[in-house]
């Protein structure tokens, strides 16, 4: 088997790997994302203990759980400790994210 062959497919399999880094990067873990608004329902909001927390940090984790109003799949995402507490189940406004991560939310009223 000609060295080309050999050097060519090693090309491309780097290639193909970097293509599938970059694509996860961006699909799963937002990066290099667009800011998105969209109108959403809060449906619930969780508070998780975390195990043994390094000095100076909060030692719970905050969710909130949303859906589209105008249909569409259910997301959660972790906010900070003062949106968790001002926001309710029910509570209807603007999100705004990047990705998975979370970036405002303007309740409606």
């Amino acid at each position: 088997m000609p060295i080309t062959v050999i050097v060519v497919m090693l090309v491309l399999l780097v290639f193909a790997g970097a293509y599938l880094w970059f694509s996860l990067s961006r699909h799963t873990y937002g990066q290099g994302a667009k800011e998105k608004d969209i109108l959403v329902k809060v449906l619930d909001k969780q508070s998780v203990e975390v195990e043994r927390p390094l000095p100076g940090e909060e030692t719970e984790r905050y969710w909130i759980y949303v859906q589209p109003v105008k249909g569409g799949p259910k997301r959660e995402f972790e906010v900070g400790i003062h949106y968790y507490h001002s926001l309710n189940s029910g509570d209807e406004g603007i999100l705004t994210y990047q990705g998975t991560r979370f970036c405002h939310f303007a309740l409606r009223r």
